[in-house]
């Protein structure tokens, strides 16, 4: 390995390891807005854990897009229908994805504690399943 494809690797290291920060920060940060009964922002934070690790993923992968919908697409494309990743995250990353469309741009959009809770707690799943597959991949 070449000193440049050695810096490279390492910088991939790091970018990956941010966004795998960045994924645990706002699952903190949903924990924290929905114990305080802010549903909306709690909805924002999880689904942002989510495409953080997903990022992550992506970006290992070699991987970088530009737009979330291209996320969402990469995730269907390049690990549910490769079978790295069972359909249901797939189904999950949907749920929020759309759900923090509305709570950020529809007025008048409200989610329940039960509901947002829920979200979280799958969310910390998707985590996981993100660090998996970065796992694997050493």
């Amino acid at each position: 390995m070449s000193n440049y494809e050695s810096d490279d690797q390492r910088g991939k290291e790091v970018l990956i390891k941010y966004w795998m920060e960045k994924a645990r920060e706002s699952l903190e940060s949903a924990i924290s807005e929905h114990q305080n009964g802010r549903f909306s922002p709690a909805v924002r934070s999880t689904y942002y854990a989510c495409f953080y690790a997903l990022s992550a993923v992506l970006w290992n992968k070699g991987k970088i897009f530009r737009k979330h919908s291209a996320v969402r697409g990469s995730l269907h494309r390049d690990l549910i229908k490769a079978g790295i990743l069972d359909d249901t995250w797939g189904r999950f990353y949907d749920i929020v994805f759309d759900s923090r469309q509305r709570g950020d741009y529809q007025p008048m959009v409200t989610f329940e504690k039960e509901q947002v809770g829920n979200y979280i707690d799958k969310a910390r799943g998707f985590v996981e399943q993100m660090e998996r597959i970065l796992n694997k991949v050493k």
